[in-house]
């Protein structure tokens, strides 16, 4: 069985999940919260294995509480449910541990596979929010600022952190890399904390971008 706590600041859309989520065998909505203090709040007495959260909500909003949610609970997955489109959001949600994102519009039938996979561990990423990241990461690559990019020379990285960068150029989340290095999530945030402090960056995609750079520069040296 899937818990799920539903985040949304708009009646119709908690109260027209909850009815369509608790129709299947395998889901059942354990809380509704209409704003980001609320479902931080219902996260931590409730303990769900899944969190479907809304961007913007008053009090506290959405990605805020995203980080909040993976400091506090590393285990529980957090959808990201939006109508907005705008690569900022997509990019901190990203950098603060989404496990993935869905679309109000949705159709019914991929919102609850997009659930059940994102239960099992994989990450979801709709075909329209796809395209505005790579977007996103193709400005990005033209507009790195200027003595942002590492000399690729002078970098160091230990084998720990080259272990943890490839797996993050592969576009891994922290609780994928803590897994398959069999680390505490706490432990790989730390690294790679340490990581944008070395590249002098502060979001997760153009720490993915310059280190994918610097991988490549081991290879070919």
């Amino acid at each position: 069985m899937i818990r799920i706590l539903v985040a949304d600041d708009q009646m119709m859309i908690r109260e027209g999940l909850r009815t369509i989520l608790d129709l299947e065998e395998d889901m059942e909505v354990v809380g509704v919260a209409n704003n980001g203090v609320e479902v931080c709040k219902l996260a931590d007495e409730l303990r769900p294995d899944l969190v479907m959260m809304d961007i913007q909500m008053p009090q506290m909003d959405g990605i805020s509480a995203l980080k909040h949610i993976k400091q506090t609970l590393p285990d529980t997955s957090v959808l990201i449910l939006t109508t907005f489109l705008d690569d900022h959001y997509i990019v901190d949600g990203l950098a603060s541990g989404a496990d993935g994102y869905i679309l109000k519009d949705m159709e019914t039938d991929k919102m609850l596979a997009a659930i059940r996979d994102t239960a099992s561990g994989q990450f979801i990423l709709p075909m329209a929010v796809a395209s505005k990241l790579a977007k996103r990461l193709s400005y990005m690559e033209m507009h790195v600022p200027s003595g942002t990019v590492p000399n690729q020379q002078r970098l160091r990285l230990t084998e720990r952190e080259i272990d943890i960068a490839e797996l993050m150029v592969k576009g891994h989340n922290n609780n994928e890399i803590a897994s398959a290095l069999y680390l505490s999530e706490g432990t790989v945030r730390n690294y790679i904390s340490n990581l944008y402090r070395k590249l002098n960056v502060t979001e997760r995609v153009q720490a993915s971008l310059l280190l994918r750079e610097w991988l490549e520069f081991q290879d070919v040296k």
